[in-house]
C-alpha cells in the first residue's frame, strides 16, 4: 500500500533567513512561511504599531501588463478607471467574475504609460495569471519570478528605509517610484496591509536576503511572521481574500463600494463595461440583504471564522469570516457577515462558540485608526 503524497512547498528566497532568526515555519499558499518568531504574534504586533515591521511577502505574485492601451484594456476586468492613474500611482482593485463575485483582490500601479504592475494574492496568482492571459490576448503579460516582496510597516518605517533609499521619503500614500538600486531596478509603493505607513519593495530575489539584513540591522526593525500581519489587518478592517471576500461575495456585499472608481458607476462617464458590471450596478440601485462588518466582542474568548451569528431570537443572521485578539486594544474582535438590517452600528447580536453564545456587537470599521501618510 503507498503511503499518501505529500505536497511540496515552495520556499521564498527569505527561507534561510526566517530559520536562522529562529522562526515557526508553517505551510501556506504553497509556501514554508514564517508564522512567528521567538518574542511571539503579541510582541511582533505591537512592535509594528510602534516602531517597524518586516514582513517577508515573496509568496505574493507580481505582474507586469504591458502594451499599447494597457489601461484601457485592464478595465475590461476592473471596476477602476485605470486609464486616470498617473505613472507611479497606485490603486486598490478587484477582479470580478460575472456574478459579480470577487476573483480576488490587487494592486494595481501604472510604472509607465504602456506598464501596469499588479501584486495578487499568493492563493489566487496562478488562475490570476490565466484569467488575464485568456481576457487580455494582445497585452503581453509577464509573471516575475525572479523578483521577492518585502513589505516595511510602522510609524518608523519611512526613516528607517530612506537611511537606504532616500527617494522614498517624498512618496505619499499609495504613490510608487522605479529606482535603480545595486545595479538593478527596484520597485516600491507606499502601501501595505497593516493600516500603518510604510512601503512595499518589489526587489530581484537573489538580492532580497541581503536587503532584508540591511533592515534588520535598524534596532527599530524587527521581522514578523504571518501571526502579526493577520491580527494588524484584522484591527485594521482589512479583507482577507478566501474568508471576508470570495467569488460568491460583491464588492457591495463585502463593503468595499469606496474601491469602485465614481467613473465607473451606474451614473459614471465611463460607467459598468467590466465583467459582472451588470450584477454591481443593480446592487447599487436595489440594494443589498448582507453586509461585511466589524463585531466587537464581549468578554475575552475570541471568536474564530465559521462560527454562526445569531439574533435575539435565536434566528440564525450571519456567519463570522475573521476572528482574532487585538493586541492593541487587549480584547477580541472579529469580522463577519448579517443580514440586513442586522448590519446597524450598534446592534446585539450572538455568536455560537462550542455551544455558548458570545455577545457580540455590530462595530465601526477599522478597530484601531489607520495611520496612512497622506502628507
Amino acid at each position: 500500500m503507498s503511503s499518501p503524497a505529500i505536497e511540496k512547498t515552495a520556499k521564498t528566497p527569505l527561507y534561510d533567513l526566517h530559520v536562522a532568526l529562529g522562526a515557526k515555519m508553517v505551510p501556506f499558499a504553497g509556501y514554508d512561511m514564517p508564522v512567528q518568531y521567538p518574542e511571539g504574534i503579541k510582541t511582533e504586533h505591537l512592535h509594528t504599531r510602534t516602531q517597524a515591521g518586516l514582513f517577508d511577502v515573496s509568496h505574493m505574485g507580481q505582474i507586469l501588463l504591458q502594451g499599447e492601451n494597457v489601461d484601457l484594456a485592464l478595465e475590461k476586468l476592473v471596476p477602476i478607471d485605470v486609464q486616470s492613474l498617473v505613472i507611479n500611482q497606485q490603486r486598490y482593485a478587484l477582479l470580478t467574475n460575472e456574478k459579480g463575485g470577487i476573483l480576488d483582490d490587487l494592486m494595481v500601479t501604472r510604472w509607465a504609460d504602456d506598464c501596469i504592475g499588479l501584486i495578487v494574492n499568493a492563493a489566487c496568482k496562478h488562475a490570476d495569471l490565466a484569467h488575464l492571459k485568456s481576457k487580455l490576448s494582445d497585452i503581453d503579460i509577464t509573471y516575475l519570478d525572479n523578483y521577492a516582496l518585502l513589505a516595511l510597516q510602522g510609524p518608523r518605517a519611512c526613516e528607517v528605509l530612506e537611511k537606504i533609499i532616500p527617494e522614498v521619503s517624498r512618496l505619499v500614500f499609495m504613490d510608487g517610484l522605479q529606482i535603480e538600486h545595486n545595479g538593478t531596478t527596484y520597485r516600491i509603493t507606499r502601501s501595505g496591509y497593516t493600516g500603518e505607513d510604510g512601503f512595499e519593495i518589489a526587489l530581484p530575489a537573489d538580492q532580497a536576503a541581503d536587503f532584508a539584513k540591511r533592515l534588520l540591522e535598524d534596532e527599530q526593525v524587527k521581522a514578523i511572521g504571518l501571526g502579526a500581519r493577520d491580527s494588524l489587518r484584522l484591527e485594521a478592517g482589512l479583507c482577507l481574500y478566501g474568508h471576508d471576500m470570495n467569488t460568491d461575495t460583491t464588492p457591495l456585499e463585502a463593503a468595499l463600494l469606496w474601491s469602485i472608481s465614481k467613473s465607473r458607476r451606474p451614473d459614471g462617464d465611463k460607467a459598468n463595461g467590466y465583467i459582472g458590471s451588470d450584477v454591481i450596478a443593480k446592487q447599487m440601485q436595489q440594494g443589498i440583504t448582507r453586509k461585511r462588518v466589524g463585531l466587537a466582542v464581549e468578554g475575552k474568548a475570541p471568536v474564530r471564522e465559521g462560527a454562526e451569528i445569531i439574533n435575539s431570537t435565536g434566528e440564525k443572521v450571519g456567519v463570522v469570516t475573521s476572528g482574532g485578539y487585538s493586541p492593541s486594544l487587549s480584547v477580541p474582535v472579529a469580522m463577519g457577515y448579517v443580514d440586513k438590517p442586522a448590519d446597524a452600528i450598534g446592534t446585539s447580536l450572538k455568536a455560537l462558540v462550542r455551544g455558548r453564545e458570545i455577545p457580540i456587537t455590530v462595530a465601526k470599521l477599522p478597530f484601531v485608526k489607520q495611520n496612512y501618510y497622506r502628507g
